[in-house]
């Protein structure tokens, strides 16, 4: 029986062909490039940058402790599903990531939602980082370089251009750049422990909003508005299962990577909040475009942080780069997007679906509007949270016997708590920027409006993340 055959009676009306054997040779990654330790410095250089800048524009939605409690909430979010995404990603290594998940759980139509929230969402926190990385740039005032629309076409020519390089070199490049960040950020709380003031936390002044207090400046709402800034401490650390396909032993390495960065994220978090609004004051942060620097004042401390710093968002910035890139490779292979896009070059890297996404970012750049970008970023993110933890809980009801060399703690109810609390971020991206959010909610239903009327009778049986859906099929059939 061929995978096609046995897909035929539940494709949800799409219709998948067979390719030939040159159409997936053309579309190779390369393989055994990581183990677990430069899977976890993947997942903590796609966030890092969010530590230095743009989770403090939640202290203008929330004050301190709308923010605080918005992050305590997201973080046990980003752990739970963390934990449930080990267990898919040990089940079915591919590099469709959370697009592979959610094909296998929710269908065509479910994974390709999935696969389209997180473009969304990948396409566009460059874009946002790529403005914070214009604000470093001019606060070190180097040569007199001014934030600019050149200063985001160098970094996405230079990045994009080492990406195509190869998997091996990008991903040790990445690895650096992290572990540098990282130790920018122990220079940080250690200038900072020194400047803290308990005060400094609840200085914002205190409006009328229902509930409104110092520690609450902006009410009860406020701490709804201040999720989607919550999540910038912890966006993209779901994209490290995107390298499944080009790791050593992916059904143990990955889920070790994905749980190791959690971690060490987890604490970056705490110290980079409480430090930096106790030491530069709630009301001055806000609005920062540097908030680390600025928290710092005039000092050597401040210097080293702001160099440091720049390497924090580069170093996010150059992994979502890889990760957008792997997530439409998988979508192109299968047939889901244009097939073109995830054609390889001689070092094995999708040379379009490097590139296309990059322009597209470098577009967005000119809105100038790294907070707009954000809370974009943060809406395609939490609707492919709320799609990936579904198709955890369904895959746990429907395929129990399915191997897991990694089982989630607390199965479907950690799950289903962060499925629950993804939902409310995504209503909480409308409270922040209504206009944003309905732009992201128009270009997700254009997607889905392409593979309704186009994509979906094109699809690409025999691709690998496919097969995973299709061969599960046939097993269960002959059972």
């Amino acid at each position: 029986m061929s995978v096609l055959d046995a897909d035929k009676s539940r494709n949800q009306g799409s219709q998948p062909h067979e390719e030939t054997s040159d159409y997936l040779a053309r579309r190779q990654l390369k393989r055994g490039s990581a183990g677990w330790m430069l899977l976890a410095g993947l997942g903590v250089s796609y966030v890092i940058s969010g530590d230095y800048s743009g989770w403090n524009f939640g202290l203008e939605q929330g004050g301190f402790g709308g923010l605080a409690i918005a992050t305590v909430i997201i973080a046990a979010m980003y752990l739970a599903m963390v934990l449930g995404m080990a267990e898919m990603s040990s089940a079915l290594p591919a590099a469709g990531g959370g697009y592979t998940f959610a094909r296998r759980a929710l269908g065509p139509w479910g994974g390709f939602a999935t696969g389209s929230a997180i473009l969304i969402e990948y396409a566009i926190a460059p874009a946002a980082i790529a403005t914070f990385i214009g604000a470093y740039v001019e606060s070190l005032g180097l040569f007199g370089i001014q934030d600019g629309w050149w200063v985001y076409l160098a970094v996405y020519a230079v990045f994009i251009g080492i990406h195509l390089s190869g998997v091996g070199e990008a991903l040790k490049v990445m690895f650096v750049i992290a572990a540098v960040a990282l130790v920018g950020l122990v220079v940080f709380v250690v200038a900072a422990i020194g400047k803290f003031d308990l005060a400094n936390l609840t200085n914002i002044p205190v409006s009328d909003a229902a509930g409104a207090s110092s520690v609450l400046p902006h009410g009860y709402l406020g701490i709804w508005a201040a999720i989607p800034f919550a999540i910038w401490f912890f966006l993209a650390v779901e994209g490290v299962p995107l390298a499944a396909e080009e790791t050593k032993d992916p059904e143990r390495n990955v889920p070790r990577g994905i749980v190791a960065a959690m971690g060490v994220l987890l604490v970056a978090c705490a110290l980079v909040l409480v430090l930096t609004t106790g030491a530069g004051g709630a009301e001055a942060m806000q609005s920062s475009g540097n908030p680390l620097v600025q928290a710092l004042g005039d000092s050597g401390a401040a210097t080293v942080v702001n160099y440091i710093g720049l390497a924090g968002l580069i170093a996010s910035f150059f992994s979502i780069i890889y990760a957008y890139s792997r997530q439409l490779f998988a979508l192109s292979r299968a047939g889901y997007l244009p097939t073109s896009l995830s054609v390889t070059n001689s070092r094995k890297a999708p040379v379009l679906a490097l590139i296309v996404p990059g322009v597209i970012g470098f577009g967005l750049t000119f809105t100038g509007r790294g907070a707009m970008l954000l809370n974009m970023a943060v809406f395609g993110a939490a609707l492919s949270y709320v799609l990936m933890m579904a198709s955890h809980i369904l895959l746990r009801r429907r395929e129990p016997e399915m191997p897991r060399p990694y089982r989630t703690p607390g199965g479907i109810v950690t799950t289903g708590f962060a499925l629950v609390v993804a939902t409310f971020a995504v209503v909480a991206t409308f409270l922040v920027d209504t206009m944003a959010a309905l732009c992201c909610l128009a270009v997700f239903a254009a997607f889905l409006a392409y593979f309704g009327l186009f994509s979906r009778h094109r699809l690409v049986a025999n691709s690998p993340d496919e097969e995973f859906a299709v061969l599960a099929r046939a097993e269960k059939e002959l059972e």
